[in-house]
């Protein structure tokens, strides 16, 4: 290199430090990376043989990055990419790691057309790299907050819906009852029913107090009076259509869950148990529960028109999904439950076959927070 290019290169070397990138460049005939004092200073090196030894700042790149650096660098020597690129995470003295974009180019070759010199350089971009992870939480948790809202809204929907029904069903019956006994009766039901509806109302603001909250609320539920008052909900649709249905669970038994959204999750599933029953038959549904100190299993089974699953099996849970020619089917209430119990830790499965009979079960995590 002529004097004028020694002091070319120290210039736009210098100019390069000033703005906080280091410089670097690997000499192959002597086997060894020259590393400016940029890039020592960016991960507080101040041995001045740094780079005598050609891994100095490779065996310094952390474990998950290093497959991917040196094959980015590799690509380049092979002439597959005109310039190397890489960011990755470099060990520094005091025992932190710093993100660099590391960025290369080769500028000189033997009379074998293999690499002789490559000039690259250095740039901290710890900074970038902390903002862009503040910028990916904050849009997992706005994405996370509106699920939440759009679940509630299903919630909603689905919840009271089952009350409207039943409200217009005792209209209905009421309009018709022929003696004083008869609308005292169904006075008594309407009564019962706009107590079932506080409840519902007051369970939703809980819902919305606990997504609000950086913690899911749970209460200790009675597992088999939970379901009970489930079925007193569902009395009219289950009268109409004959259902019988077997609450298996022992008095006994409880459990660490949103009730809210236990109360949902069992009305949808047994409400469509009655909704897709088989034409030929009166709908059987049976309700058990198994546990131990870590999970539960909790099953609701019927003898309905079932799911072809083979058909079907990858949309069980979709939204808006459906499998019936019912003209009540939103395809909303499956996915509906399956995001609710995810979002509690759990998971729901389903076994079925056509003309026999579905079983869901659902898997979640018996815990006290």
């Amino acid at each position: 290199m002529t004097h004028a290019a020694s002091e070319d290169h120290h210039k736009w070397q210098l100019a390069l430090e000033f703005s906080g990138i280091g410089v670097w460049e690997f000499d192959a005939i002597a086997n060894q990376i020259h590393f400016s004092s940029g890039s020592k200073n960016i991960i507080g090196v101040t041995d001045p043989k740094f780079g005598s030894h050609r891994d100095a700042w490779n065996d310094r790149v952390h474990p998950d990055d290093r497959e991917r650096y040196l094959s980015d660098f590799q690509n380049h020597l092979r002439g597959l990419v005109p310039m190397y690129e890489n960011e990755h995470r470099v060990r520094c003295e005091d025992g932190s790691y710093k993100w660099i974009r590391d960025r290369g180019k080769i500028v000189e070759w033997d009379s074998h057309n293999n690499p002789k010199r490559i000039i690259g350089t250095h740039t901290d971009i710890t900074k970038h790299k902390l903002n862009e992870n503040i910028i990916h939480e904050s849009l997992v948790l706005t994405t996370a907050h509106n699920n939440k809202l759009m679940n509630f809204a299903h919630i909603v929907t689905h919840n009271l819906k089952q009350h409207t029904a039943n409200f217009e069903s005792l209209m209905d019956f009421y309009e018709d009852a022929s003696t004083a006994m008869e609308k005292k009766e169904i006075i008594i039901h309407l009564r019962s029913l706009s107590t079932s509806l506080s409840k519902t109302i007051s369970n939703l603001h809980d819902v919305v107090n606990v997504q609000n909250s950086k913690t899911m609320k749970t209460t200790k539920i009675y597992v088999s009076d939970a379901i009970d008052h489930i079925l007193k909900l569902l009395a009219i649709v289950i009268t109409e259509n004959n259902a019988t249905i077997h609450n298996n669970i022992p008095k006994k038994l409880f459990l660490y869950y949103n009730y809210s959204y236990f109360e949902s999750i069992i009305q949808n599933l047994l409400s469509n148990a009655i909704k897709y029953k088989h034409p030929e038959r009166d709908p059987i549904i049976s309700i058990d529960f198994m546990y131990d100190l870590n999970k539960f299993e909790l099953s609701i089974s019927d003898n309905g028109i079932g799911i072809d699953l083979e058909k079907y099996s990858n949309d069980i849970f979709g939204l808006y999904k459906t499998f019936h020619n019912n003209e009540n089917a939103e395809g909303v209430g499956l996915y509906l439950i399956k995001n609710q119990i995810e979002s509690y830790g759990g998971t729901i499965t389903v076994a079925s076959e056509v003309n026999v009979g579905t079983t869901f079960t659902i898997t979640g995590k018996n815990r006290k927070v």
